[in-house]
Parts: structure tokens; C-alpha cells; sequence
């Protein structure tokens, strides 16, 4: 694979979700994004060098900590599917998210979602969502799936393997003006 074991993909994807839990204070039942590149995690061009394994380690670290805490993990699927993400049929169910008719593989979705296809007990495949916080490993683009005021996390890591690491939390949107007092 590279000079990073699968144990320490599983290691710093761990940390970085728990501290963006920490940080956005998600409530049972929210949203939270993965976009995955794990062609840049082994030191690849996004797209370009699919690895099952370290896409694999991520969705170790990530998940478990997520379920702990009543979280749906939406992962996002790459290009080739349109940034089409994979959930857990109750969570499409609970937000209205209407099901599309595909299935990612590693070469056409990406890894992380072919991944999280596979381990989640009933997966979909959605077209869009609004999640609350996220995590974008390699330059997946995940903006497009965060609520409307995505507000930047940083963390104590910049990196998933040899990917870079960017994270966001969402707030309410602030209305009134200088006499409006805002509740966060």
C-alpha cells in the first residue's frame, strides 16, 4: 500500500471524528458526510489508485464511533456517481431522502461508499443530503452535502494518511440583523 499501515488509517480517521463530534455537538439521530479518497490516502491521484483497505480503515475508524452515538453516516460516493452518497435505509426514511437505483464499486463510487454498502445492515443510495457536520478526506467536495452555513473545523490533524484533511459543523442561519439575538 504505502509507508502508513491500515492501523494508522484507522487510528487518525478515529481521532479526526471524534474530534469533529466534539466540536459540532451533534445530537442522536444527526447527519454526519464522509468523502473518502483512498487513491490520496496511499499517496495517489484522487481517482486514480483505489485502495479497498484503506478505505476499509477509515470506515473502522469512523463508524463505530458514530453508531455509539446514534450518528447516520452518509458516505459520499465519488464522481462517477454523481457525489451520490450511501445511508442506511432508516436514515433516508427519517429525513425523506428518496432512494436511486445504483450500486458503488471501487472503480465507480469509490472504495468508502462500496465499503460502507457493504457493512451497513440496509444501504441506499441517495442523490443528495443535508448533514450536519463532515468529514472530507482528499479534496472530496463534500460541501454540497453540508446544511446551507457550513462553519470550518480544525483539528489537532491535517491528514488521513497522505490525504488531506478538511472538516466542517453547520449552524442555524443568523436572520434579523443588529436587533436579532441569536441563539447557538
Amino acid at each position: 500500500m504505502m509507508d502508513i499501515t491500515c492501523e494508522e488509517i484507522r487510528r487518525q480517521a478515529a481521532q479526526a471524528a471524534e474530534e469533529l463530534l466534539e466540536a459540532a455537538k451533534l445530537e442522536e439521530g444527526s447527519l454526519f458526510v464522509v468523502g473518502c479518497s483512498s487513491s490520496e490516502i496511499t499517496g495517489g491521484k484522487i481517482g486514480k489508485a483505489s485502495s479497498l483497505e484503506a478505505a476499509q480503515a477509515v470506515f473502522d475508524g469512523v463508524y463505530p464511533l458514530l453508531q455509539a452515538r446514534g450518528v447516520f453516516l452518509a458516505a459520499q460516493c465519488c464522481e462517477h456517481l454523481n457525489r451520490a452518497l450511501v445511508l442506511e435505509a432508516e436514515c433516508a426514511r427519517k429525513y425523506g431522502y428518496e432512494p436511486v437505483s445504483v450500486r458503488p464499486q471501487p472503480k465507480a463510487g469509490g472504495s468508502f461508499a462500496t465499503t460502507a454498502w457493504e457493512r451497513f445492515q440496509a444501504p441506499v443510495a441517495v442523490e443528495t443530503v443535508r448533514a450536519h457536520a463532515g468529514l472530507d478526506i482528499g479534496g472530496t467536495l463534500i460541501g454540497m452535502h453540508l446544511r446551507p452555513v457550513a462553519v470550518p473545523v480544525r483539528l489537532s490533524l491535517d491528514h488521513v494518511g497522505k490525504a488531506v484533511l478538511l472538516c466542517a459543523r453547520t449552524r442555524p442561519k443568523f436572520i434579523g440583523g443588529g436587533r436579532a439575538c441569536y441563539v447557538l
